[in-house]
């Protein structure tokens, strides 16, 4: 009879659970427990466990950065954006898909959440990509990939997890991150060519995204292209601000990561209530209910997750899984790829916090008897759990586009395989080209 460990019958429950939709959050806590349970630990210490997996003041750029990028959304931050973005590239090839790749990447730089990214700026670039003669799914497709990019371009809520669980310097993820983030935004750029692959929108589409977006964002059609671009930058200027303010700050030794998402969060509090006026103090309070509501949801899984890794360290899975990679080939480069294939294949099922805490514990050793850059390996590591936010049959972004622009699943998935194929061939770029990420450093 086959003899498994406790903790291999934790992980076994735990993909089992997940098989049969039981939220990611409890499947961790109930397959955690049940194999305490075996080992014969009380289960009267999960509650000193949980706090002391959550109880670090790292993690508050967590909810800070979430605020700060929900508050960024409801000041009008993103429709200013858009507009200066949309006339400073005038009648250049790709027009809105140019656009919203750009804003993509400044979105990600303010924000550090892929789903506030996803509510601030993709509903407006998908209708404004259908008004220049984009097909919605091909439109939703650039949309989600670009939010997904939050992953990875500072101040990422994801590499700050990594930080804290790898014991990496978060200042130095976010310096390493950002050039393979911009590179990836180039790439997606590469991708726009195959919107002609897709059929177009109809007359009715294409008019009737034009009027909403005409209807937030004004053009200013009529009047010269300097005084256009000027104003807009006026507009603009504060949301532009934003990543100088935070980055800024950061690298030069104003404050921590953890306290630039304070900063980031009073900052856009201030654009909104003293320079656009848009922000009131009902919509502020829905603004921290709906953030809290969020970072509830991260920190449950934080707090799960974390009992989950107590387990895979006691039960010593973290050296059998690390040896078995490390037989794997006597190539580095090899045993990376594998870890990458694990990663992709996981982000179609989990979200990134989830794989984070279940894999980190096993990869980290690996890397680290390697004599591999745990710097660089964040930033490869963040690149893949973006691609899987827009992979089926669970990718979060894909969801959350087929619900926002009444599309089948299926279609959306089609237009985001191009999107797709350039994320694929940046991972590789980031994992086989180091450089890309510590030349900064």
């Amino acid at each position: 009879m086959l003899d498994l460990s406790a903790g291999t019958q934790m992980i076994i429950l735990f993909f089992v659970l997940v098989l049969i939709r039981v939220p990611v959050a409890f499947s961790l806590a109930l397959s955690a427990m049940a194999a305490m349970y075996v080992m014969g630990f009380g289960l009267d210490m999960v509650g000193d466990l949980i706090v002391s997996g959550i109880a670090k003041y790292s993690l508050l750029a967590i909810p800070f950065f979430i605020l700060a990028g929900n508050i960024m959304g409801i000041t009008g931050i993103a429709e200013k954006m858009i507009n200066f973005f949309r006339t400073l590239v005038g009648g250049l090839p790709g027009g809105m898909g140019l656009v919203g790749t750009v804003v993509c990447l400044f979105w990600g730089a303010v924000s550090g959440s892929g789903p506030a990214s996803v509510a601030a700026i993709g509903p407006l670039i998908i209708r404004g990509m259908v008004a220049d003669g984009y097909s919605r799914a091909f439109a939703a497709g650039l949309g989600w990939t670009g939010a997904a990019l939050s992953l990875i371009i500072p101040p990422s809520i994801g590499l700050v997890i990594y930080g804290i669980l790898a014991g990496t310097s978060i200042s130095d993820l976010f310096l390493a991150a950002i050039l393979p983030g911009l590179m990836l935004g180039v790439l997606m750029l590469c991708a726009l060519p195959f919107a002609k692959l897709m059929p177009p929108p109809t007359a009715g589409e294409s008019a009737a995204a034009d009027t909403s977006f005409r209807r937030v964002v004004e053009r200013g059609d009529g009047q010269p292209y300097a005084k256009r671009l000027l104003r807009s930058f006026r507009e603009a200027f504060w949301g532009l601000l934003t990543p100088v303010v935070i980055l800024g700050g950061i690298y030069g030794g104003l404050f921590t990561p953890t306290e630039a998402a304070i900063v980031a969060t009073v900052f856009a509090m201030f654009v909104g209530f003293f320079i656009y006026r848009t922000l009131s103090l009902r919509s502020l309070f829905a603004c921290v209910a709906e953030s809290a509501g969020s970072s509830a949801v991260v920190m449950l899984v934080v707090a799960f997750a974390s009992l989950f890794g107590w387990v895979v360290v006691v039960d010593g899975l973290v050296s059998d899984y690390s040896d078995a990679l490390l037989g794997v080939s006597q190539s580095p480069w090899v045993i990376v790829l594998m870890m990458m294939i694990i990663l992709l294949l996981a982000g179609m099922f989990m979200d990134a916090i989830t794989i984070m805490f279940i894999t980190l514990p096993i990869f980290m050793p690996v890397v680290q008897q390697l004599g591999l850059d745990p710097t660089w390996f964040g930033v490869a590591l963040m690149t893949a759990l973006s691609i899987g936010l827009i992979t089926p049959p669970v990718g979060i972004n894909l969801f959350v586009a087929a619900n926002i622009t009444g599309l089948p699943l299926g279609r959306i998935a089609r237009g985001v395989v191009p999107f797709l194929i350039v994320s694929l061939i940046g991972l590789l770029i980031v994992t086989y080209v180091p450089a890309i990420s510590l030349i900064a450093l």
